[in-house]
C-alpha cells in the first residue's frame, strides 16, 4: 500500500467519523452530553497532567442553570413571549419552458 493511498484512507475515515459524531450529537443530545460528562470526569482528576485536566474542564457540558431573569422559558413562569414578525411567503409560480 502506498503512502498516498494510506493518507487518503485516513482522511476519509476521519471525515466519516466526524460526520457520524455530528449526526449522533444532533439525534441524541442527552446521550452525548452524558458521554462528554463521563469523559470529562475521568480526565479532570487530581492525579492527571495539567493539560488533561484542562481538556476535561473544556469537555464538561454546560449545565442548565436558569432563573427567572434570563428568559429561558423552561418552566413557563416568565410569561408569554412577544409574537415573532410574520414571514412573507411567496406562492410558487410554474412557467412553461420556452422552445
Amino acid at each position: 500500500m502506498s503512502t498516498g493511498l494510506l493518507l487518503q484512507y485516513v482522511i476519509i475515515g476521519a471525515v466519516v467519523l466526524f460526520g457520524a459524531l455530528v449526526t449522533v450529537r444532533k439525534l441524541a443530545p442527552q446521550l452525548t452530553s452524558r458521554w462528554l460528562a463521563s469523559l470529562a470526569l475521568r480526565m479532570d482528576r487530581p492525579g492527571h497532567a495539567a493539560w488533561q485536566r484542562w481538556f476535561g474542564r473544556l469537555l464538561q457540558p454546560k449545565q442548565a442553570a436558569g432563573n427567572c431573569s434570563d428568559g429561558c422559558s423552561t418552566c413557563g413562569a416568565c410569561g408569554p413571549k412577544p409574537p415573532e414578525p410574520a414571514r412573507q411567503s411567496y406562492p410558487l409560480e410554474f412557467r412553461s419552458r420556452s422552445k
